[in-house]
Order: structure tokens, then sequence, then C-alpha cells
């Protein structure tokens, strides 16, 4: 048989690409004799018709890579991709400081240092967006005159 037939039923019998396929330049003789698919399984049998390993990918790059990252490396301008916004979304930015003056205020209010009436006052103002961080909400306490230490 052809060697182009043996090694397209060899690879059907790996279930592999014909690239995969093997044969054995000093046994051509062997395979030019085989008649059937059994003769080529006898033949892969004896070593004449083999399967090459398949190429794997290496990782070690990527690996390099992922250490570097968790080093804070690698996360200069040119590597940002994305607007501010979809690296830390608005919404999730929102909530981050929302809940920090939240958290503030009934601090505040559970300690005596303002009362309900302040607290929901500014309660209300912090939803508006107008304090933007606890420093400006005690600023802005003391300023009104608010804040009984």
């Amino acid at each position: 048989m052809r060697i182009e037939t043996a090694k397209r039923i060899a690879a059907d019998e790996f279930k592999s690409g014909i690239s995969r396929v093997w044969i054995d330049t000093n046994s051509l003789e062997l395979i030019r004799d085989a008649a059937t698919r059994d003769d080529i399984r006898g033949l892969v049998e004896r070593n004449v018709i083999q399967v090459k390993q398949k190429k794997g990918n290496s990782n070690s790059r990527l690996k390099k890579r992922i250490k570097q990252l968790s080093k804070e490396r690698r996360r200069g301008p040119g590597s940002v991709k994305g607007t501010r916004n979809t690296r830390f979304p608005r919404k999730r930015r929102w909530i981050k400081t929302i809940r920090a003056l939240r958290d503030e205020l009934r601090i505040l209010n559970e300690e005596g240092k303002i009362d309900q009436k302040t607290y929901r006052k500014y309660y209300r103002i912090i939803k508006g967006g107008t304090i933007k961080s606890r420093a400006q909400l005690r600023s802005q306490l003391k300023i009104a005159g608010l804040l009984g230490e």
C-alpha cells in the first residue's frame, strides 16, 4: 500500500491528524506489503508506525507575567485598558463613598455627638452627593456648629 494511505489509516486508528503519524524509514518495505487495516495495526504494535506527541504550549511566560502582576508590576499607563469608570465603575465608587459616610454619621449619632434631627438632615444631604468624604462631613458639621464635642 502507498505510504500516504498507510499514514491516513494509521491516523484514523490513532484518532489523530496525519501530520502526527511517524513512519520508520528503514521499514518502508513492510508498509508497502501491508494490505489491510489489520496489517497497519500490526505495524503499530511493532512500533514501525508511531504517533508523535501533541505539541504543548508552555505556560512559563504566562506564569512569569502573573508573578510580576502580583508584585504590582506591568500596571503602567501603557498597560491600562478601559476607562477609569470601566476599571472601577461609578456605581461601585458611589457605594464605597455612601457606605463610609453613612457609617460615620451613624457613629456620630450613637456617640451622641449629633442629635436625631441633624442625623436625618445630613443623611439626606449625603444622599444628594454634596459631601464626598468623612473629613468633609465632620468639617461641615463643625462649621454649622452641630458637632457637640
